[in-house]
């Protein structure tokens, strides 16, 4: 059995959210894999979905104690399932990550995502796998705490769908074949846009020589 957790907040006002991506992937999860008529259920401090992934039965757990919180709720479902740390796929959003990239890893700190920080104190290791979700650092005078919160913008939308579709392809690989071959499969993920390079007669102008010709241009106006 595998259990893959996605960190989010609890109410309306925080459902489309950066810090709710978690959440998004595993609603794709539910949409794609949930037996028909089955939706999520309550229990004490989560909502959840079991569903099999070929001859894997997996738990779907979305948190409902607040992100902070978040261990409350992941500690007690291992127990009592009586599985190990690496039975666990955290997917969570990451400000170190830029908006587009998608990584797999095992264990690593928790980078000031307090959600994960609640699940390592909790579990009492960091020895569990999780999806990182890039979201990218705030813009200049804007703060990491408003910026988790905000909302995508609409140019992000397209992008978004993508990671969210991919990032529950990644999770599937992970139940199914293991830590290595997802990240073999999915670490490469990069949905940033390409810089578009200035083009002279045809052909791609290298920045020094563009910069180069933008001077004699000017030196020739003079």
């Amino acid at each position: 059995m595998k259990i893959v957790v996605g960190l989010g907040n609890v109410g309306t006002q925080y459902a489309r959210t950066r810090h709710n991506v978690g959440w998004l992937v595993l609603d794709e999860l539910a949409r794609r894999h949930a037996p028909a008529g089955q939706g999520w259920r309550k229990d004490t401090h989560a909502e959840l979905i079991e569903l099999r992934l070929g001859a894997e039965k997996v738990l779907l757990v979305c948190p409902q104690t607040m992100m902070n919180l978040s261990g409350r709720a992941v500690q007690p479902l291992l127990s009592y399932y009586r599985l190990e740390p690496d039975a666990l796929l955290v997917v969570q959003d990451d400000l170190d990550s830029p908006f587009g990239l998608l990584r797999l890893r095992r264990g690593g700190r928790h980078g000031g995502q307090n959600g994960l920080r609640d699940i390592i104190a909790r579990l009492g290791t960091e020895a569990f796998d999780r999806l990182k979700i890039g979201i990218g650092r705030p813009p200049a005078g804007r703060s990491p705490a408003d910026w988790v919160l905000s909302r995508w913008a609409d140019d992000e939308q397209a992008a978004l769908q993508q990671l969210v579709t991919l990032g529950a392809s990644a999770a599937e690989t992970w139940v199914m074949h293991g830590l290595q071959e997802a990240q073999g499969r999915y670490n490469s993920t990069d949905l940033r846009p390409v810089p578009i390079k200035p083009v002279l007669r045809g052909k791609v102008m290298p920045e020094a020589e563009q910069v180069q010709s933008e001077d004699r241009a000017a030196t020739s106006d003079g």
